[in-house]
C-alpha cells in the first residue's frame, strides 16, 4: 500500500508541474481491461482489449494498447525485412487486431475527436458528449488514486464510475468525460460494457522512430496504417496527417474496404501516388478478410421510448 500512495504522490506531482505544456504533453497513463458482450448469445466469450488513456494538464487521448503494441512490432519487422532483403522486395505478414479508434478530449475548448483508420487515417469531429453525473459521498482507492464515485445515464446505459479529483481533467475512457477528475473505472449496470482499471503509470518519453526510411536507391518505404508512426505517443495532438471526414462519409468508406480490401488498398495506394516505394523496394500485401463479428448488443443502445 505505501508503494501504490508512493506512486500515486509522483505522478500528482508530475501532473501539476507540467499544466503549461503545449502541445500538451501526457502525464500520466491509464490503462483499462476494456470488455464489452456483443453478442449477448455469447456472454460467456465477451470482446476483451487493453487500452489505455494518455492524460495531459488539458487534453486527453484514449486508444488501443494492444494496437500500439502491434504497430512497434509491425515497424520493426518492416525495418528488419529491409535490411535483409538480397533483392529489396519487402514482404512482411501483419496481423490487425484490435481498435484502430482513438478518442481526443479538449474540455477546456469543449471539443472532441474521434480518429479512425482504414489504411489512412480519418478524423472526425462530433459535439462534446454530454452527460449528467450525480456524484456520490462513496470513495474507493485505484492504485493508490483516491476517487469518488459518480452514476450516469448514456447512450441506452447506465454507467457506475470511479474518478480521480487529484487528476482534474474532465476526461475518462472513450466519450465518457464531465466528471471533476479523470475517469479510472467505469461499467454500465449490467457489466457488458466495462472498463475496468488496470493500472496507472507516469508517462515516459519516448525514443523518436522514423517509420518512413530511405535506402541508398533513394526509395521511400510508407507504411499504410501508420499516420503517426512519427510521432511521440505522449504528445496529445491531433494527427495533422489525418483526412477529416464526416461520419456518413466514413462509413461509406468502411463499406467499400469491407467488401474488396484488397482493391480499396490498391486505391489507397493509387491516391498518394501510385507506387510509394519508387523504385526501391516493393512492398508486396494482402489484406485477409472474413465475416465480422456477431454484434447484436453495441455498446451505444437506442433510448427506449
Amino acid at each position: 500500500m505505501k508503494k501504490q500512495l508512493f506512486l500515486a504522490t509522483i505522478l500528482m506531482a508530475a501532473f501539476f508541474t507540467a499544466s503549461a505544456q503545449k502541445p500538451d504533453m501526457a502525464q500520466v497513463l491509464v490503462h483499462y481491461k476494456f470488455t464489452h458482450v456483443r453478442d449477448t448469445t455469447n456472454r460467456e466469450h465477451p470482446y476483451t482489449e487493453n487500452m489505455v488513456l494518455f492524460i495531459g494538464s488539458s487534453a486527453s487521448a484514449y486508444r488501443s494498447y494492444d494496437r500500439q503494441l502491434q504497430d512497434a512490432l509491425f515497424k520493426k519487422q518492416v525495418a528488419d525485412a529491409k535490411a535483409s532483403s538480397p533483392d529489396g522486395n519487402i514482404r512482411v505478414n501483419r496481423q490487425m487486431t484490435g481498435s484502430g479508434t482513438e478518442y481526443f478530449q479538449f474540455p477546456n475548448e469543449r471539443k472532441f475527436f474521434t480518429k479512425e483508420r482504414l489504411l489512412n487515417a480519418y478524423l472526425i469531429e462530433n459535439p462534446v458528449p454530454e452527460m449528467t453525473w450525480k456524484i456520490s459521498s462513496d470513495t474507493a482507492t485505484f492504485g493508490g488514486l483516491h476517487c469518488q464515485k459518480a452514476t450516469t445515464h448514456f447512450k441506452g446505459r447506465d454507467y457506475t464510475a470511479w474518478f480521480c479529483p487529484d487528476l482534474p481533467v474532465h476526461t475518462g475512457p472513450w466519450k465518457l468525460n464531465g466528471l471533476p477528475g479523470a475517469i479510472v473505472d467505469a461499467r454500465d449496470a449490467k457489466n457488458e460494457v466495462v472498463f475496468k482499471f488496470d493500472g496507472v503509470e507516469k508517462a515516459m518519453p519516448t525514443p523518436k522512430e522514423s517509420a518512413a526510411s530511405d535506402d541508398h536507391s533513394g526509395a521511400q518505404v510508407v507504411l499504410l496504417g501508420m499516420d503517426d508512426a512519427n510521432g511521440d505517443p505522449n504528445v496529445i495532438e491531433l494527427p495533422a496527417k489525418a483526412i477529416r471526414t464526416s461520419e456518413k462519409e466514413f462509413e461509406t468508406l468502411r463499406e467499400t474496404m469491407r467488401k474488396d480490401p484488397n482493391a480499396f488498398a490498391q486505391s489507397m495506394m493509387a491516391g498518394q501516388g501510385g507506387n510509394l516505394q519508387g523504385n526501391g523496394p516493393k512492398m508486396n500485401f494482402k489484406i485477409k478478410s472474413g465475416p465480422g463479428p456477431v454484434i447484436n448488443n453495441p455498446i451505444e443502445l437506442p433510448e427506449k421510448k
